[in-house]
């Protein structure tokens, strides 16, 4: 049977200890002035954008990473809601909200395959590009971010390190498949000491 094809981003599954993931997040700030969408499962990074940070200070501020490079600070896993609307799931451009970050380099997460490549057994381990096949779904939240499965490779700019295809009903190795990743290099990583600096 083929593998489901729904994109939805990255999802924390599990700790790299094999302990569980406990729901642990951060609370950080969207700024009006971005004008782009935010979806769960959608991974950021932090601002670099001067006029776009908290002005209290009291939480980073965030954007949508980039699908094939660059230091991850984590993923979206909720919002808080939308005083105007309550029930909308995502976060639509240009709208001042609060979003709950999954951080750090232990976490892994699970990401569904986009089904354009040939996957083999030589992918765990590889690092793999992520790809938007479209914004999101403004009815589930969720972001329309797929693993590119015509990425895996040594390449270590690559943002994604494959661990393991998900053992997970109706998931096996092909096209579409779920796998284990972990992000490659995160902000919070040890030894990442570089900071970032809005202008």
């Amino acid at each position: 049977m083929a593998n489901d094809t729904g994109a939805y981003g990255l999802k924390p599954i599990r700790m790299r200890d094999g302990s569980p993931w406990n729901g642990a997040v951060e609370k950080v700030y969207i700024s009006s002035s971005y004008n782009v969408a935010l979806y769960i499962g959608s991974p950021v990074l932090l601002t670099p954008t001067l006029a776009e940070k908290d002005a209290t200070g009291e939480h980073q501020t965030v954007n949508i990473a980039v699908v094939t490079s660059g230091i991850y600070y984590g993923v979206i896993v909720g919002f808080e809601p939308l005083q105007t609307n309550l029930n909308l799931m995502y976060n639509p451009a240009a709208t001042e909200r609060y979003a709950y970050v999954a951080t750090g380099s232990n976490v892994v997460f699970s990401a569904r395959g986009d089904g354009s490549g040939a996957p083999t057994s030589v992918f765990p381990g590889q690092n793999a590009a992520m790809v938007a096949t479209s914004a999101g779904n403004t009815a589930t939240g969720l972001s329309g971010w797929h693993l590119d499965e015509t990425t895996p490779t040594t390449t270590q700019t690559l943002p994604l390190t494959i661990l393991r295809v998900a053992q997970v009903a109706d998931n096996t190795l092909g096209d579409n498949a779920v796998y284990e990743v972990a992000l490659t290099t995160t902000k919070l990583a040890a030894g990442d000491t570089v900071g970032i600096t809005a202008s």
